[in-house]
């Protein structure tokens, strides 16, 4: 990460602007010219809103902060600046002029000239007026494909650079423990692998444009009791390692993540922000991380307010330096005046101040900031006249005609086909019912931390600054010839039923009846999903099973169409639905993917990142269960999924065979080598998604009944056959032991090749032998895939 300008240094050029010499030496000088006030002003942030006219930033007001004298605040310096973009809707040019001439007056204003690290949130791309609103990472995980998902972020990246940002908040690593928690929408499913190769591929992508990747929320915020947001979690030490820890040891080692961010919760008591075994021990100590960790907003006030394990705002702020917390954000509240007197007073150590500070200007010096002859001037603007605000407006596309090909890409490839019976792809109806609360609405397809839903709500004079086709606009120009008769029948959660006598009516009346049902996004009970809106159950919100049943009974059939941030139990469509389609927020092309796949103009080869539940109230449950996890006969709860983790259908058949074992014995430091064929043996183009899951019959520690491993995706013409070759190390077969160290043992595997967690096609079983290895976070992570040409028939 660089600047955007030529660096001119002179002999007299202080130390730590001349980037010739190396990170450390620089910093080091730097720390031992700043006085405590200038060390502490890098450590925290304040959040701002840009100018609308070009001017200034002002400081935002929220409702759990103090007011900010920036000012007062800026002649020691300042950390970061809090989502300029990201608070009010704002011109994107206009914005980065606002950020600039703010920048100018930082570095102004401090004797070192530092300018502020620019955060915005990204999570489904860059959360900032009229710019792109791409798929939610839910349906990134869907794709099983983080190649695109790498094309997706490195775009939202370039954007955000463009501009003047330097770090992203995305993505989020938490693993879903409960579907009925409301940020499920945010996160990339329930298996670990999949979230991990997924997440570290965004971070690969956004950290190539030059943005900072933030890692979160480190760790065990999926993991809350009953699914409720910021609720304790109770999760042990060896489940925490197996399950949600990977996915981040993942992204630090070989993503290269540049910042995490602590989480709200507490597990076992210890709250993940004052968790010094967690943030120092093995974020630092063992996988090696060197960049900075920020809290999540509010969370060091939190160790006080909420948590309880401080009285005042200096404990918490010694609390979290302690533990290994470098920034507070969103602005200064426990590390301005409460920090200073605390270390003053001999409370909190200035050691801990350094070693804070030397991570966030280290920072700093990576992305260029430190460098003599930085300009504030972003690329987006490198050409402008800067003297006239007025000829600015609109000169920056952040919703360019590639970002939106790139999210119809990924929108389609998320596409999941859950249930067919040969209705779809539709025949060209004549008569379409498009019943349901989303039918008609422009927003269905986005998440709660897009733009229109997170901030645009509070500006509801403002348009929402990007293109948002309906699905009945959509479904309209993909069937120009039908008729297409719309009826709500009943909203999203207010119980309404008086509409659905309508929608019966328009059913009976037509070829076939799209249900299109769902949730709204929203934030803290304004919506059915998003951070805040955890559910009770995993049934369809409001009334929308009653117009579903009610649709089944109209004698036509039925495509039950979702536009969602989490799944839902769907009752009699599992079994009576002519075709269910599962689609999780899928941003601002997503409606015209879902009608391609309607249509058959797309080839459906998404993959549930979750699992899709038969009943409302048998959570918490995924499919990583144990045996004990499983239905049984000792339990009257059946926790069987409809469809399993993995699962999705398409418009051909595949048969998948000639499996070869190169190794059924290999020692516990070995590796095995399988190979299949997989066939395309229908009359359409299509993709499998070949799942290798490992089961461990005989483990010390009770296991999963399965776990993925690896997977690919096999695109195939029809009659095409491709040769896939897997190389498993035994690496893959390690799990956290009784000791708390990472082991693989001897012993029998079933190496599962499957296409979904309930699917499996061809198993190989193999022996691992000699004695048990230890293996710690240097282990192989991965299995090896590769694709030929397989001989035709």
């Amino acid at each position: 990460m660089t600047a955007n300008v030529a660096v001119e240094t002179t002999p007299e050029t202080p130390v730590w602007n001349d980037p010739a010499r190396d990170i450390g030496t620089r910093v080091s000088a730097l720390i031992g010219a700043m006085t405590l006030e200038e060390k502490i002003a890098q450590l925290y942030g304040v959040w701002v809103g840009a100018s609308d006219e070009g001017g200034e930033v002002a400081p935002h007001q929220h409702d759990m902060e103090d007011a900010v004298d920036l000012d007062g605040l800026l002649p020691a310096g300042l950390g970061q600046l809090t989502r300029p973009f990201g608070t009010a809707p704002v011109d994107p040019a206009l914005g980065a002029l606002s950020l600039l001439r703010t920048q100018a007056r930082i570095v102004a204003a401090n004797r070192f000239g530092i300018p502020a690290v620019a955060h915005e949130e990204c999570l489904a791309g860059f959360a900032a007026w009229k710019a792109t609103a791409y798929p939610v990472p839910l349906s990134w995980g869907a794709t099983f494909d983080p190649e695109l998902i790498h094309r997706m972020a490195a775009a939202i990246g370039r954007d955000m650079r463009s501009v003047g940002v330097h770090q992203g908040l995305a993505p989020v690593l938490d693993v879903v423990r409960d579907a009925r928690w409301g940020r499920v929408e945010e996160t990339i499913g329930e298996d670990p692998y999949l979230v991990g190769t997924v997440a570290t591929a965004y971070v690969r992508g956004l950290q190539s444009a030059g943005v900072a990747a933030t890692l979160k929320h480190f760790v065990g915020y999926s993991a809350s009791r009953a699914g409720r947001n910021l609720a304790p979690v109770e999760m042990g030490p060896r489940e925490t390692a197996d399950v949600l820890l990977p996915p981040f040891e993942m992204a630090v080692r070989e993503g290269g993540a540049r910042s995490v961010m602590s989480a709200y919760n507490d597990t076992d008591g210890v709250p993940a922000a004052a968790d010094e075994e967690l943030l120092t021990g093995l974020l630092r100590d063992t996988w090696g991380f060197d960049g900075t960790v920020v809290a999540d907003y509010f969370g060091i006030a939190f160790l006080k307010t909420l948590h309880g394990i401080t009285g005042d705002w200096a404990g918490a702020a010694g609390a979290a330096l302690r533990a290994g917390v470098d920034v507070e954000l969103p602005t200064v509240k426990t590390f301005g005046a409460p920090l200073a007197e605390a270390v003053t007073a001999g409370r909190v150590p200035e050691t801990l101040i350094d070693r804070a500070l030397h991570r966030v200007l280290a920072e700093k010096a990576r992305l260029g900031l430190l460098d003599a002859g930085w300009s504030p001037v972003p690329p987006a603007l490198a050409d402008a006249d800067l003297e006239d605000p007025d000829a600015l407006r609109g000169t920056v596309d952040l919703d360019s005609p590639g970002n939106r090909d790139l999210a119809r890409e990924v929108a389609e490839q998320a596409v999941v086909l859950l249930a067919n019976d040969g209705i779809l792809p539709l025949a060209r109806p004549r008569r379409i019912a498009l019943v349901g609360p989303n039918a008609e609405e422009p927003t269905a397809v986005l998440g709660c931390y897009s733009f229109p839903l997170h901030v645009g709500v509070h500006h509801p004079g403002v348009p929402a600054g990007i293109e948002l086709p309906t699905l009945r606009e959509a479904v309209a120009r993909e069937f120009p010839g039908a008729e297409v008769t719309v009826v709500r029948g009943t909203g999203i959660d207010d119980g309404d039923t008086s509409g659905i006598a309508d929608a019966v009516r328009a059913a009976r009346e037509a070829d076939v009846v799209l249900a299109v049902l769902g949730d709204r996004a929203g934030l803290f009970g304004r919506g059915t999903s998003g951070e805040g809106c955890d559910a009770a159950s995993l049934a369809l919100p409001g009334a929308q099973q009653q117009l579903l049943d009610a649709v089944l009974d109209a004698g036509r059939p039925v495509v039950a169409v979702l536009l969602a941030g989490r799944p839902y139990a769907l009752g009699r469509a599992v079994a009576e639905a002519a075709a269910i389609v599962q689609s999780f927020f899928p941003g601002v092309e997503g409606t015209t993917a879902l009608a391609g796949v309607l249509s058959g103009r797309t080839e459906p080869s998404g993959r549930l990142p979750l699992s899709v539940p038969r009943g409302p109230d048998a959570q918490p449950a995924t499919y990583l269960g144990a045996r004990l996890a499983q239905a049984s006969e000792v339990s009257n709860i059946d926790p069987t999924a409809a469809f399993g983790f993995g699962h999705g259908l398409s418009y051909t058949e595949f048969a998948w065979g000639d499996l070869a074992v190169d190794e059924k014995e290999a020692g516990t430091d070995g590796v095995f080598r399988l190979a299949l064929t997989v066939r395309n043996t229908g009359e359409r183009h299509g993709t499998e998604v070949v799942q290798l899951y490992l089961h461990d019959p005989v483990a010390s520690v009770v296991q999963p009944v399965q776990r993925l491993i690896g997977y690919t995706r096999v695109p195939l013409a029809p009659g095409e056959a491709r040769r896939v070759r897997v190389t498993v190390p035994a690496d893959l077969a390690s799990f956290t032991g009784r000791d708390g160290r990472r082991v693989v043992e001897p012993g029998e595997l079933e190496l599962r090749l499957a296409a979904s967690s309930t699917d499996p096609r061809l198993t190989a079983t193999v022996t691992l032998t000699g004695p048990e290895r230890y293996v710690d976070h240097t282990r192989r992570l991965h299995a090896d895939f590769g694709q030929e040409p397989a001989q035709s028939e």
